[in-house]
């Protein structure tokens, strides 16, 4: 059987037992002693699990997911995004289960009276997990933004755009389960404040991250608006070259044609008459552009 890293903490009124990297085997075990669900046992080991919460008759369960990835990764799926943390808790004890190393969990101090307690604190830092990825999201807009106006729109790619969008859709729902569950932890009167900031806190980060979304679909917007009008413009310079140059080809196609009884054609100055012809309809084209605004 796989050894498990499995750390007992004694508190006063209550212990706690952090399981990290479990097998199958090695839960199976817990669970008999402990007396825990098998079921809830499976979906602890479940690695896509999402956050739910099921009240025993003798303990609590409670899956939660911590932000675990970083922006840059590029990931776009809740497993690649986050982690999850199981919790079975009673008054007399607290089992955190979990694979992934939580920077978190190892700086717990035995200050509290009661399991709920320190379930709150580990809560509200699982919550905070997804504040860092918040702010470099904004960062990004900005960026895009930035580079969109004021440097070269051409520099904005639209696969960064795309995994920014799926990421801040996907950490949103994942935040949306994340508050549903919490309205549904009953604690003692004493912990209600503490676990109504961590409430608070994730309908601001749902709000911010609902802010970002808009922000990347109106950056989206803007970068085909710009590709547009930068279209528009080649192809209006285009358009005013071709004005300047119809007529003159068409005049130099005519006298280009050297057929033998073609007026004109044994003029002393005739060349230079062509030329100046050709010069004035290039400056009655460029009044009427200027006078029109298009130039």
């Amino acid at each position: 059987m796989k050894t498990i890293d499995q750390h007992r903490t004694q508190f006063d009124n209550f212990v706690w037992i952090d399981i990290c990297q479990p097998d199958k085997e090695s839960l199976n075990k817990i669970a008999e002693e402990y007396q825990l669900d098998y079921f809830q046992i499976k979906d602890s080991l479940e690695p896509g699990h999402l956050p739910k919460f099921e009240s025993q008759p003798n303990y609590n369960f409670l899956i939660l997911r911590a932000f675990t990835s970083t922006i840059e990764k590029g990931a776009t799926t809740i497993n690649e995004l986050s982690n999850k943390i199981a919790f079975f808790y009673n008054g007399h004890k607290l089992i955190t289960i979990h694979r992934s190393q939580f920077a978190f969990l190892d700086t717990v101090k035995q200050k509290y009276e009661t399991s709920e307690e320190l379930l709150v604190y580990l809560i509200y830092k699982m919550v905070e997990t997804y504040q860092i990825p918040l702010d470099t999201l904004d960062e990004k807009i900005i960026e895009i933004e930035q580079t969109i106006f004021l440097k070269d729109y051409a520099r904005v790619s639209l696969k960064d755009l795309y995994f920014l969008k799926a990421q801040t859709r996907i950490t949103k729902k994942l935040l949306q389960i994340f508050q549903n569950v919490t309205h549904q932890i009953e604690v003692a009167e004493n912990n209600k404040t503490a676990l109504q900031d961590i409430k608070d806190k994730l309908l601001n980060l749902i709000l911010s991250y609902d802010e970002v979304i808009e922000n990347a679909n109106n950056l989206l917007t803007t970068y085909h608006s710009v590709n547009a009008q930068k279209s528009n413009d080649v192809m209006k310079l285009l358009t005013i070259f071709s004005a300047f140059f119809l007529p003159l080809t068409f005049l130099a196609g005519i006298y280009g044609m050297n057929f033998e009884n073609m007026p004109e054609l044994k003029w002393r100055f005739g060349y230079f008459i062509t030329l100046g012809v050709m010069a004035i309809i290039s400056i009655i084209i460029y009044l009427w552009f200027k006078r029109r605004r298009i130039i």
